[in-house]
């Protein structure tokens, strides 16, 4: 079988590889990700007034996040390892929502892009909010996960 040379992640057999960055620049880099975590109105004030009953939310889910993107290649399988130069997360009450909304900014100076490490610190901030308010709702939705920048390297 054939594997078409633009399947970068799979070796001529194809089988999964990590891909070789070796030969390109180093670059500085940045990633921008967002999400949302939607909950009740009742969910939103208790957190906002510090009623939570596991305790601070907020800043437990942001330190989760920055702890998330440091690890993000011991979780995804054929992500590198990067010189992480700065994390930042944020979480943003929205009352429309109503819930949050958040956002990770990661920067590096490296071979490749800092994407997923932006993505894992949003998915996993979401998920500690959502771990940190369970008590007060069961239906929170966690939701909106993308990427909305990148800069640096060849297709930033």
């Amino acid at each position: 079988m054939e594997i078409p040379s633009s399947l970068t992640h799979l070796d001529p057999q194809g089988q999964a590889q990590m891909v070789d960055v070796s030969a390109k620049a180093k670059t500085a880099r940045q990633a921008v990700a967002i999400g949302y975590v939607k909950m009740a109105p009742a969910t939103l004030t208790a957190i906002e007034t510090g009623n939570a009953p596991k305790g601070d939310v907020l800043g437990t889910a942001r330190i989760a996040g920055i702890m998330a993107a440091k690890q993000t290649a011991s979780l995804i399988p054929l992500c590198h390892p990067l010189p992480l130069r700065q994390i930042e997360v944020l979480l943003e009450s929205d009352p429309a929502l109503p819930g949050y909304r958040l956002q990770a900014k990661v920067k590096t100076t490296a071979e490749t892009g800092v994407e997923m490490e932006a993505l894992t610190a949003v998915s996993v901030a979401a998920l500690t909010l959502y771990d940190m308010a369970k008590a007060l709702e069961k239906t929170i939705e966690i939701g909106g996960i993308r990427v909305i920048q990148k800069t640096g390297g060849k297709s930033g």
